[in-house]
């Protein structure tokens, strides 16, 4: 799954709090996230959205943190153990291959790539292990800075997204990010 790679360092600079001033996880994701869910985050980092989920999916929920260094993994890990959330997260390294979610199959109620796809060399791949881990109706929001992503690539990696039948809904762009929230349909 590795291209480019955030380097460990800043993922402490991406917890700063004054970070909600202009991606606060409530609004942003607080729309799709429900009591009980089961929600998959590939590409969580320390953690910044993370726990905001874990506190939305409740104590019946789960939230699936996917990244592929072990270092973020291991500071979000303690941060999760110090808010009292670990029994909602579970955390997982993902290898050179691809998520390692294999396991749940149509179980995802939301999936959240968050400032992540444009970091993957092979965009298909990644979509489909998505699109086999959402539950029929399920739903992945994709999220990409405009400073990184131009507005054709983004809609590049959304066609890429639409190839492996996930179905687009357009959401307002806010705060310097591009958004498309893709649905796996109904059987």
């Amino acid at each position: 799954m590795a291209g480019r790679v955030c380097p460990p360092w800043i993922g402490y600079f991406l917890l700063n709090p004054l970070r909600k001033l202009f991606e606060n996880p409530d609004k942003m994701l607080g729309q799709f996230v429900r009591d009980g869910m089961v929600v998959l985050e590939p590409g969580c980092g320390m953690g910044y959205f993370t726990l905001p989920l874990a506190r939305m999916v409740g104590p019946e929920g789960r939230v699936v943190a996917v990244e592929l260094q072990g270092k973020m993994l291991s500071v979000l890990g303690r941060r999760a153990s110090k808010a009292g959330l670990s029994d909602r997260i579970e955390l997982r390294q993902a290898g050179a291959e691809g998520l390692d979610v294999e396991d749940l199959s149509g179980e995802v109620d939301f999936a959240a790539a968050i400032h992540l796809v444009h970091e993957i060399p092979d965009q298909g791949a990644f979509f489909a292990q998505i699109w086999k881990a959402l539950k029929p109706g399920g739903k992945l929001l994709v999220v990409e800075p405009k400073g990184h992503v131009s507005l054709d690539q983004f809609e590049k990696t959304v066609a890429t997204a639409k190839q492996t039948g996930l179905k687009r809904e357009t959401l307002p762009g806010k705060a310097g990010n591009r958004k498309a929230l893709l649905i796996r349909p109904q059987i």
